[in-house]
């Protein structure tokens, strides 16, 4: 997403960042703190030169947290979930120099028609969505029969709201 922007950047994978949060957290804020940890996992790493854009995304029904699905059960219990109703995609993303850090999310209102057990079924078999937050993409399949509306970024739902990022990194 970040080339549709045409910025010059590379891709820098730090494995095993912790993705915790504490129990007390408002649902709102948890993908911002997510995202600045993540940035400070990168802090000792950047040059003087570079920018870090880190950024983590979840997904909320019922004030509940849908991360990633641990396992095919696990995906249908969050499809059903979110099945003929309303929820919340939050991306928190998180812009670091070695002068500056800039922090915010960006959040979009979801819905999904009701989806039948077998449309659950053939999704989770034919798209394997377990690094999905809330167990889908909505630019894979589920995301074209499914959803019925959206109010907001669709880009923030597919996990970085680049438009906000776009407009943020003018500021910056």
């Amino acid at each position: 997403m970040l080339a549709g922007l045409d910025l010059d950047f590379e891709v820098r994978v730090l494995a095993d960042i912790d993705e915790s949060f504490p129990s007390d957290l408002p649902v709102g804020e948890v993908a911002e703190y997510i995202s600045r940890k993540k940035a400070d996992a990168y802090r000792s790493m950047i040059h003087d030169d570079e920018l870090v854009i880190t950024a983590d995304t979840v997904v909320v029904v019922d004030q509940e947290i849908l991360g990633k699905p641990e396992d095919a059960d696990d995906a249908r219990r969050m499809l059903r979930l979110i099945s003929g109703r309303e929820h919340q995609v939050i991306t928190g993303v998180c812009l670091t120099t070695t002068e500056k850090i800039r922090s915010f999310s960006v959040s979009t209102d979801v819905v999904f028609k009701q989806l039948s057990e077998s449309e659950i079924d053939y999704y989770i078999e034919h798209y394997k969505p377990f690094d999905k937050a809330g167990a889908y993409g909505i630019q894979e399949w589920i995301g074209y029969i499914g959803v019925t509306s959206l109010h907001g970024s669709y880009f923030n739902v597919m996990g970085l709201p680049v438009q906000r990022i776009y407009a943020e990194l003018q500021k910056f």
